[in-house]
């Protein structure tokens, strides 16, 4: 690499440690030649050579230890740095090397160490141009020893010294070039790295889809703000912060995990898998907030997620991780609702013009030959039209009610005196005994809702509820629970059998019945009629505490609402 492009920018941080080295370094050596030297005075072997390679040593120190203080504390001038300490250490250890006798005293190798860090620091025609002068030293008191015909003196070893150093130093230096092109072809894959890494959080940070990773036992080690937007959470990175199996609202999710798994073992070559859940905070809202994981309040009061299973597979890992990508389909479902709602709108006004004509014609007809008809079997034909026009036109308004979208009420409807009014006409209308449904105390609970949608839907779960219920007092419950404040449920439950889950995984599907005089279309009307509202009706299985204490699970209706005032 040239060097000049070091004096083009800022020079990197790895040489300044490295001069920083060679500086330690260098007061290294010079007190271990002072001790050196000092051991053969106490030996009492002193001479003038010792003397004056003592005092060269410790004038040396000085401006070693300047120039090691310099090179930490002033990280500038870099290149006048490192030349003025090589020019100091040729200096001292030239003078060493005469006073010692030349080369004979094999100080000669002290050389190395200066001229080593010149080739790792400087450009190689700095390097080679300090060789050159090293070995015109070497050459230059050789050829004095000579001129003064001194024993024992010879060019060879200066030409073999200077040889030695010509070929170390432009070795270091190649390598030294080789090391910091590697060091910028790292810091540049490092700099993409991270950029790749800041564009891969903004995306996953950006992204409507929720990332969720977990481990074998549904440990939540991390999540991108989006699974934190729709399961209301706060995830902090690093170890795992919950269990999903630990968070009621959560179990969903963990039964959807385990059912992947469960998936893949039987079919390990198909592992493309995905589900759809509902998740609903309620109960466990509390405990969210006191762990410091609820984000704040919501809008929606449960989210229709897609999930998508993926493990991560890596050759190295110790644990198993498995990342969950969650869609929310809540917001594509509103629209198909109002999709839905528009083509209703259309088909219903054909069907009220197309068939409640003719069925009034019909009943009509057959009320007229009710009029002369004494056979009871005929009477028994009629009837039998009668019943299934009053079936058509029945599934003809359950149509017509849910092509009806819910008009804006501002006023909050006070539950109470409104649910008392819709008993109060229910049991006469359909000859029920007031004491056979109990309203329990709604004091106070206000919730914005269409009255007249409300209304359909409480009439509805009342008649599914009496075609089940024993007919006994209060053997037909409605009431009101805030569980935790901003949220509101109604119940309505009697007294008879709970629905099987078979039954309930079809409980809202439309045209589903498991009554030989239903349309299929009332529960499905109600839960569609709540949607419509920012509501949900679901059937639950809760836990009933007796008067003694003792309970059980039993289903009930839940209505809950989005907003309590």
């Amino acid at each position: 690499m040239p060097f000049s492009r070091l004096l083009t920018r800022k020079t990197r941080e790895t040489l300044w440690r490295t001069l920083q080295t060679f500086s330690v370094t260098r007061i290294v050596i010079v007190i271990v030649l002072m001790v050196y030297f000092g051991l053969n005075a106490i030996k009492g072997a002193t001479n003038l050579t010792d003397a004056i390679g003592w005092t060269n040593c410790a004038a040396y120190l000085l401006p070693a230890t300047g120039f090691a203080v310099l090179a930490t504390y002033w990280q500038r001038r870099f290149m006048l740095q490192l030349v003025a300490q090589l020019s100091v250490d040729i200096v001292a250890i030239s003078f060493l090397y005469v006073a010692a006798g030349g080369a004979k005293s094999g100080l000669a190798i002290l050389y190395l160490f200066p001229l080593a860090g010149c080739a790792i620091l400087a450009p190689l025609l700095l390097a080679l141009f300090s060789v050159s002068v090293v070995t015109l030293i070497l050459l230059a008191e050789s050829g004095y020893q000579m001129l003064h015909a001194v024993a024992g003196s010879s060019w060879s070893h200066a030409g073999l010294y200077g040889a030695a150093f010509f070929a170390a130093s432009y070795l270091i230096n190649r390598l030294a070039a080789k090391l910091i092109k590697q060091e910028d072809l790292a810091a540049q894959r490092g700099r993409e790295l991270r950029l790749q890494e800041a564009i891969n959080r903004l995306v996953i940070a950006d992204m409507d889809d929720g990332i969720l990773v977990v481990g074998h036992n549904t440990e939540v080690f991390a999540g991108n703000p989006a699974v934190e937007r729709m399961l209301d959470l706060s995830l902090p990175p690093g170890q795992p912060c919950c269990t999903l199996t630990d968070i009621p609202s959560m179990i969903p999710i963990a039964d959807a995990f385990f059912a992947w798994r469960a998936h893949c073992e039987s079919a390990p070559t198909n592992s493309s898998w995905s589900t759809y859940v509902l998740i609903k905070l309620g109960d466990d809202i509390a405990a969210l907030q006191g762990r410091g994981m609820m984000r704040g309040p919501r809008r929606e009061l449960f989210t229709h997620l897609k999930l998508r299973f993926a493990t991560v597979e890596t050759s190295d890992l110790t644990e198993d991780r498995t990342v969950i990508f969650l869609q929310n389909v809540t917001e594509i479902e509103n629209q198909a609702q109002q999709l839905k709602l528009a083509s209703m709108g259309r088909l219903t006004a054909s069907i009220a013009h197309e068939v409640r004509n003719p069925l009034s014609a019909i009943s009509h007809a057959a009320s007229l030959l009710r009029e002369d008809i004494v056979d009871s079997a005929q009477a028994r034909l009629l009837n039998i039209v009668g019943d299934n026009v009053v079936r058509l036109n029945r599934m003809i308004e359950d149509i017509l009610k849910l092509s009806r979208k819910a008009h804006p009420h501002d006023e909050p409807l006070a539950l109470a005196p409104y649910l008392a009014e819709v008993l109060a006409e229910f049991t006469e209308s359909h000859a029920v005994a007031p004491e056979m449904i109990t309203l329990g105390d709604m004091v106070g609970y206000r919730v914005r809702f269409d009255p007249l949608h409300l209304r359909e839907v409480v009439v509805n779960l009342l008649s599914n509820a009496i075609r089940y219920a024993s007919g006994n007092d209060g053997s037909i419950r409605i009431r009101a629970s805030a569980p935790k404040a901003g949220w509101l449920e109604l119940h309505v439950q009697d007294d008879g059998s709970a629905i099987s889950p078979d039954v309930r995984a079809h409980l809202f599907e439309p045209f589903y019945t498991t009554s030989s005089k239903g349309t299929g279309l009332g529960l499905y009307l109600a839960r569609e009629l709540c949607l419509n509202n920012g509501a949900m009706l679901d059937y639950e299985y809760r836990m009933d505490i007796l008067n003694d204490g003792m309970g059980g699970p039993s289903g009930r209706f839940v209505i809950t609402f989005s907003v309590l005032h």
